[in-house]
């Protein structure tokens, strides 16, 4: 397995070995999530509290593990994993059911989705893993990462929650990646799963390939499956370039556009804020993922690389995903934007991701600024 060699240059630690400018973006976006969130909520100020409780669990829940070492990590990384797979099977079994679906586990004092733990838990276990593993990795090893990836994505398919499936498989992926596949293999098997699409659609229930057919002409049934993203799209277009102003958004203080404080808060966003707004916002969400993947770089050992650099990758593919949805460019699979879409576990496992990244960067032998 990898090893953990301490530093002999080693600079001092930053305080509660927090990266501060990791943390300035991470409190930024937040706060801008929450005033957000209180326009897109009619005002409604409980519903920014109950958000606001969600950050600040979230942050603390960043700090303890950032405190933990990235060498305890990755002991626990199996352990974890077996966790997340149990947890998922008693969705399965005993699973809370909402809107025609069966993905949360009631504990009585909270509520949460067991699915968003694997977020963390599945490249936690890819990269241990692959962790001593020669580059590139053998394709027996590629087939046992790809099972470990393949387990937890079915069982969260058949809750069903396609987006956060997409997800887990796009983690798993990035640690595959990351710990050199070879170019040619990628091709390949790119190939074979554009080959397989058309055997996929049949296994889609019917509102997932509704939500595909209504991407390619949402004007065909304007006021049924089309209506979120002509919605969304008239806000975004409305905002102009410097958008009408916090609180002044029509399609949303109107009721016009749906689900506009979770899936489609981009959209409020946009027409209070505008074009110079958004490029803002995808600024900071840009910089928050280089400065991920600058400590990547930095990693003493394989495992904190792949692990940091996969968890990186997926904030980006976080609002990336969310943006093409609320833009009209990508189906709409249910995926919130970060730090900025009301939810609470999500939020939760977000920051948890960042404690772990800055648990890295704390290992480190050199420091960044």
């Amino acid at each position: 397995m990898a090893t953990f060699s301490a530093g002999t240059n080693r600079q001092e630690k930053p305080l509660l070995n927090l990266d501060p400018v990791l943390m300035g973006s991470l409190v930024l976006l937040s706060g801008a999530g929450l005033a957000v969130l209180y326009s897109a909520a009619n005002n409604n100020l409980d519903i920014v509290i109950r958000q606001f409780t969600h950050f600040a669990i979230g942050f603390m829940v960043l700090v303890l593990l950032a405190q933990i070492p990235s060498k305890q990590l990755f002991k626990w990384s199996p352990w974890l994993y077996l966790g997340g797979l149990i947890v998922l099977i008693m969705v399965l079994v005993v699973g809370y059911s909402g809107k025609g679906a069966q993905r949360w586990l009631d504990l009585g004092l909270i509520r949460f989705q067991p699915s968003e733990l694997m977020k963390i838990f599945l490249p936690m276990m890819v990269a241990w893993y692959l962790s001593d593993k020669h580059a590139p990795p053998s394709l027996r090893h590629i087939a046992v990462a790809l099972l470990m990836i393949a387990i937890p994505a079915w069982l969260i398919v058949i809750q069903p929650d396609l987006g956060t499936a997409l997800l887990v498989l796009s983690l798993g992926f990035f640690v595959v990646f990351l710990a050199g596949i070879t170019w040619r293999l990628l091709a390949v098997s790119g190939g074979l799963l554009l080959a397989s699409v058309p055997v996929f659609w049949f296994y889609l229930h019917d509102y997932q390939q509704q939500r595909i057919i209504t991407l390619l002409n949402p004007e065909s049934d304007p006021l049924g499956a089309g209506y979120h993203i002509i919605q969304s799209k008239i806000a975004l277009g409305s905002g102009g370039l410097y958008g009408k102003g916090w609180l002044n958004g029509t399609q949303s203080q109107l009721d016009f556009l749906p689900e506009r404080s979770t899936d489609f808060v981009f959209a409020v966003f946009g027409e209070e804020f505008g074009f110079l707004g958004a490029i803002l916002l995808l600024f900071i969400y840009g910089f928050v993922v280089m400065r991920g993947l600058s400590i990547a770089s930095y990693a003493e050992d394989t495992y904190s690389r792949l692990l940091a650099g996969s968890l990186s990758l997926s904030f980006f593919v976080y609002f990336v995903v969310n943006i093409g949805m609320v833009s009209g460019l990508l189906p709409i699979v249910g995926i919130p934007l970060p730090l900025i879409s009301y939810g609470g576990t999500s939020i939760v496992t977000i920051l948890a991701a960042f404690g772990i990244l800055m648990s890295i960067h704390s290992s480190q032998n050199l420091f960044t600024s």
